[in-house]
C-alpha cells in the first residue's frame, strides 16, 4: 500500500502526456509555419516576371519565403523525428498539405473557385494524400 508511488507513477505519465501534447502542437505550428512560408514564396514567385522585367522586390520575398519556410520545416523535421516519423513521404505529406491550402489562402483565387471546384481540388488534395502515405509504408 504504497499511495506515494503510485502518485508519484501518475505525476510520471501525466508530465509525459503533457511533454507528448506540447511536441505535438510544435509539430503543428512548425508545419503551418513551413508551408506558409513556402506558399508566401510561391505567391511572390509567380509576379518576379512582369512585362518581361525581373522585378527584384518580389524575388527577395520570394527568397525569405522560401528561407522561412525552409528552416521551419527543420524544426518540423526535428519534432516529427522524436514521434518515430523518418519517411520522407510522411515527412513531405505534412508540409505538402500545408503548402497547398497556404497557396489558395494567400492567393485568394480559391474563394472565387465555384463550390463543385473547390470540393474536387479538396478530393484531389486527399487522394495525393492518401498516395503519399501508402508510399510510406
Amino acid at each position: 500500500m504504497s499511495f506515494g508511488n503510485e502518485a508519484r507513477l501518475a505525476q510520471f505519465w501525466n508530465s509525459r502526456g503533457t511533454l507528448l501534447m506540447a511536441s505535438a502542437a510544435l509539430i503543428g505550428l512548425f508545419t503551418l509555419l513551413s508551408g506558409f512560408g513556402d506558399a508566401e514564396g510561391f505567391v511572390h514567385a509567380s509576379k518576379v516576371w512582369q512585362d518581361g522585367r525581373f522585378v527584384w522586390s518580389e524575388a527577395l520575398k520570394s527568397l525569405a519565403g522560401f528561407q522561412f519556410g525552409m528552416l521551419t520545416y527543420w524544426l518540423a523535421l526535428w519534432k516529427l523525428s522524436n514521434f518515430g516519423v523518418v519517411t520522407v513521404e510522411t515527412q513531405t505529406l505534412f508540409w505538402f498539405v500545408a503548402t497547398i491550402i497556404g497557396v489558395a489562402v494567400l492567393s485568394g483565387r480559391i474563394l472565387r473557385w465555384p463550390v463543385v471546384d473547390q470540393a474536387v481540388a479538396i478530393g484531389v488534395l486527399a487522394g495525393l494524400s492518401w498516395l503519399m502515405y501508402r508510399g510510406a509504408r
